[in-house]
């Protein structure tokens, strides 16, 4: 079994001490391959490192919109020049998206996503979606700008509706930790009536903890989990589903084996 963890925090300070140890739990619980997306010039160096520095993992370099107080438009350049010079381990431009509960501005939030929509277009990368209560207005701009290139709608907690609408644009969903917990029902319950075919798995590690590992930092190496559960959830074989996966997440990132 091969698992990829299509979206973890691996440069976060957390997995910065014995790092080599923590690549190594990851790989004894079969998950081999790794996109750390970046939340902004503050780790762009420390995540493309990480993916020049270890074959398994890939990087995303993006503006995350919970992070842009601390950046401005005249770095969307920036961003443009480091996609031209990493294009061999930078495989999606992201984190980048919307979010409903933060205090960044709407009018920021939307100026720095639709310029980061624009360098993948331009950069021929799917993007890595952070759509916190802002699906609607991400499928809008999606729509309105004439975005084909797809990508993955990370950390996806909505309706089958919702998921479909995403999908039918050319993204994947991204499952992960919240199918764990019973209370979820609304996310249960629509992960359980996607086809395989459209789904990828992710921890967001050292965030959105497993049900049972509350409290503690997330981990790559608790994908295999979430993997269960949505077996159970969906009644298919986790080889079939590992399989299925696997090859959807090589697939959206464009990498070859």
């Amino acid at each position: 079994m091969r698992l990829f963890d299509t979206h973890c925090h691996f440069d976060f300070d957390v997995y910065k001490r014995n790092f080599n140890a923590h690549l190594s739990e990851a790989c004894l619980a079969q998950v081999e391959r790794f996109l750390v997306p970046s939340v902004g010039p503050s780790n762009w160096v420390r995540v493309r490192q990480l993916a020049d520095d270890f074959p398994a993992i890939y990087s995303a370099l993006g503006f995350h919109p919970c992070f842009l107080a601390e950046t401005h438009t005249d770095q969307l350049k920036q961003l443009d020049e480091l996609l031209d010079l990493s294009v061999r381990r930078c495989v999606a431009v992201g984190e980048c998206g919307l979010d409903g509960k933060i205090d960044i501005p709407e009018w920021q939030q939307e100026t720095m996503f639709i310029g980061q929509l624009e360098l993948a277009k331009n950069h021929k990368l799917p993007l890595i979606l952070h759509g916190h209560r802002t699906q609607n207005r991400l499928l809008q701009l999606l729509k309105r700008h004439k975005f084909t290139g797809g990508g993955i709608l990370h950390a996806f907690s909505g309706s089958y509706q919702q998921a479909m609408q995403f999908v039918e644009l050319g993204f994947y969903i991204g499952v992960g930790g919240v199918i764990t917990y019973p209370r979820a029902n609304k996310t249960r319950k629509a992960v359980s009536q996607l086809d395989l075919d459209c789904i990828v798995l992710e921890t967001d590690a050292p965030d959105m903890p497993i049900k049972g590992h509350q409290g503690l930092a997330n981990h790559p190496k608790y994908l295999p989990l979430i993997l269960s559960c949505l077996s159970e959830l969906n009644g298919n074989d986790e080889q079939l589903i590992a399989n299925t996966v696997w090859n959807n997440s090589l697939s959206v990132l464009n990498i070859d084996e």
